[in-house]
């Protein structure tokens, strides 16, 4: 029972701060003039990502490799399959050409990248720093094209259009502020909870990671997307989901073999990696 009501309260948490997420961002967006597509890749991306890395560290912790790791794929499985089908549902989403040609080939290349130091069967310390390494070279990546994404998009129309330079610069931080840190907290007391009632059922640790845990640390993500396609801002929908794969892969990934340096099951290998670069390719 106390699970189930915890489940409830995070997940109307999870929402309520979505909402304060997405008006956080957009709304410095609108201020600084930055593209929604880049807010959605960074700002809102990192923090929808926080989830997912506050579980690797558990699980890290807790000598529970395969719910560090699997919750990073099937997270990632799940934003394609079950975020942007959800979101499409509720709206026709409009796709920006650079999509195709710019960020679209970098999270295939993370994804190439990521598998090509976990065929070996074994993450570590070196693997982390690699990962490290590489998450740092993505966001140099995104800051080094601020001026171009700035020159080659302009603001949706909605949001030119609302009252978002008319509100308060410093209510927008606040936002952004209470978004970052609901966001993870109300996620990880849900997942906390969804795994508690999965172990009741006998349920396997890469079970739970690939399916519970991964759709319940996936809520952000679905609601920033709903709530965010709901106000016309379709690119931070899609930049957050393209975004919050990469940083899944890349920032996730530094935790398990940095903390504990383990072996990778061989079903995540062989069948949930694969599944996700095939989730990704339906995509395109």
């Amino acid at each position: 029972m106390i699970d189930l009501i915890t489940l409830i309260l995070s997940f109307a948490t999870l929402i309520w701060s979505a909402s304060h997420l997405v008006k956080g961002a957009s709304g410095i967006a609108a201020y600084y003039r930055i593209s929604p597509l880049l807010v959605g890749f960074t700002l809102v991306a990192l923090g929808t990502s926080a989830p997912e890395i506050v579980i690797a560290i558990n699980a890290s912790l807790a000598n529970l490799s395969d719910i560090a790791i699997g919750n990073a794929v099937g997270t990632n499985i799940a934003n394609i399959g079950l975020v942007l089908g959800i979101t499409a549902l509720i709206k026709p989403l409009r796709i920006q050409p650079t999509l195709l040609s710019r960020e679209y080939p970098l999270l295939f290349l993370v994804m190439l990248f990521s598998y090509s130091l976990m065929l070996d069967g074994y993450i570590g310390v070196l693997d982390s720093c690699l990962f490290l390494i590489a998450c740092l070279g993505f966001i140099t990546y995104l800051m080094a094209n601020v001026q171009h994404s700035f020159l080659s998009y302009q603001v949706t129309l909605k949001f030119q259009q609302n009252s978002l330079r008319k509100q308060s610069h410093r209510l927008h931080i606040a936002c952004l502020i209470i978004g970052f840190i609901g966001l993870p907290c109300s996620a990880y007391f849900l997942v906390n909870a969804a795994t508690g009632l999965a172990h009741i059922l006998g349920i396997s640790d890469l079970i739970i990671a690939l399916t519970i845990v991964a759709m319940g640390s996936s809520l952000p993500e679905l609601a920033t997307s709903i709530i965010a396609v709901k106000k016309g801002a379709d690119d931070i929908a899609i930049g957050n989901i393209l975004g919050t794969n990469i940083f899944n892969l890349l920032a996730v990934m530094i935790v398990p073999g940095a903390i504990h340096p383990a072996v990778i099951s061989h079903a995540i290998l062989w069948r949930d990696v694969p599944f996700m670069f095939a989730a990704t390719l339906i995509l395109l």
